[in-house]
């Protein structure tokens, strides 16, 4: 069975790290909203695809290895997520983004989402080569 929560795991140095404000929905336990943000944001999904078998996505998921409620704030709590980074496209900053941060805000076990922090590695970093034109020519064009 694949799980997403999963506080046992130890964070990779070339993890994208996520911290998510988690608001859940009443009687949706902050683990499982913290898994379904982990899931909805990787490889999570509704459907039984005919690709699963053919891939391990134990390798891609997403994993919330970290809750802690949100001091003075009922029912909030801050979702840790840890990413692998062979889940995205090396130099792709929109792929990243629409993975991470997609369609997960409308997921219906949450009753509000909202990304906080995000630690790219430095390993990823490098693969972004940048404006093609360098930033002059995009300047001139403003």
């Amino acid at each position: 069975k694949l799980t997403y929560y999963t506080p046992d795991y130890e964070v990779k140095d070339t993890d994208i790290l996520a911290a998510f404000r988690v608001t859940p929905q009443p009687g949706v336990p902050p683990e499982e909203a913290g898994a379904a943000v982990a899931a909805e944001s990787s490889t999570g999904t509704w459907t039984t695809v005919w690709t699963d078998g053919l891939t391990s996505l134990d390798r891609y998921k997403g994993r919330c290895y970290h809750i802690e409620a949100v001091i003075g704030e009922d029912n909030q709590y801050i979702a840790y997520v840890a990413y692998p980074l062979d889940l995205f496209e090396e130099g792709s900053v929109t792929n990243m983004f629409t993975s991470i941060v997609g369609n997960v805000f409308g997921f219906k076990a949450l009753r509000a989402l909202r990304l906080e922090d995000l630690r790219i590695p430095t390993s990823y970093s490098k693969t972004f080569q940048g404006r093609p034109h360098g930033i002059q020519v995009d300047r001139d064009k403003l």
